[in-house]
């Protein structure tokens, strides 16, 4: 009997699922839908908690130490450093070495690895009255995406744009959690079925 497959999940607020139940998250969501077209997949270990940055992401690693390989590795990591104020060039460094982590976990092995673009929270409710200009905060985080796109395409990792979805349905009431920032399960579903296409060509390739 072939020992179900193993997903590593690592991220922030929009990994671990801030405002929604544990079985809504996208990464829980994504696990499921594979399991149900017939791929034995453990249950994500996920790594995430709300606000953190690359370089808190990078010490809960360490300190969660998890054992590696894991025949799927995702990363969702940025929004906070950005909301910090951190500009690009002090995000890309930090991305790429949190990727080279997750290719780590990966075997070693680039295309078991995909990465999601960060939504756009300036059009969410929470950012319209944070005093923020939303204009720069789309434009702030468009670089971002940006580099860590450019950054995937160098490496071999997929890269998942989610940032699309989340700027067209972001600031719907439905869309949302009870805080007017965080997605609802809703939107962790839009999520989970663009990236479920890409975990599972993953898989097979594996």
């Amino acid at each position: 009997m072939t020992a179900p497959r193993r997903y590593l999940a690592l991220g922030d607020s929009y990994t671990i699922g801030e405002g929604i139940g544990a079985e809504d998250r996208w990464p829980v969501q994504l696990a499921d839908a594979l399991r149900s077209e017939g791929t034995a997949l453990d249950a994500p270990e996920i790594i995430a908690t709300t606000g953190w940055t690359t370089d808190e992401l990078d010490a809960a690693i360490d300190a969660a130490a998890p054992v590696g390989p894991f025949d799927l590795v995702s990363l969702l990591i940025g929004v906070n450093d950005q909301y910090r104020g951190r500009d690009v060039s002090e995000y890309t460094p930090a991305f790429e070495a949190l990727l080279q982590r997750a290719i780590g976990f990966a075997g070693g092995d680039a295309a078991r690895v995909f990465v999601l673009a960060i939504p756009d929270w300036g059009v969410t409710p929470f950012g319209a009255h944070s005093g923020r200009d939303v204009a720069a905060i789309a434009r702030e985080l468009d670089a971002y995406n940006a580099a860590a796109a450019a950054i995937c395409a160098a490496r071999g990792v997929a890269f998942v744009d989610i940032a699309a979805v989340s700027r067209a349905h972001g600031g719907e009431a439905e869309m949302l959690a009870d805080d007017g920032l965080h997605p609802s399960a809703a939107l962790h579903t839009e999520w989970m079925q663009l990236a479920l296409p890409v975990a599972r060509g993953l898989l097979s390739r594996a």
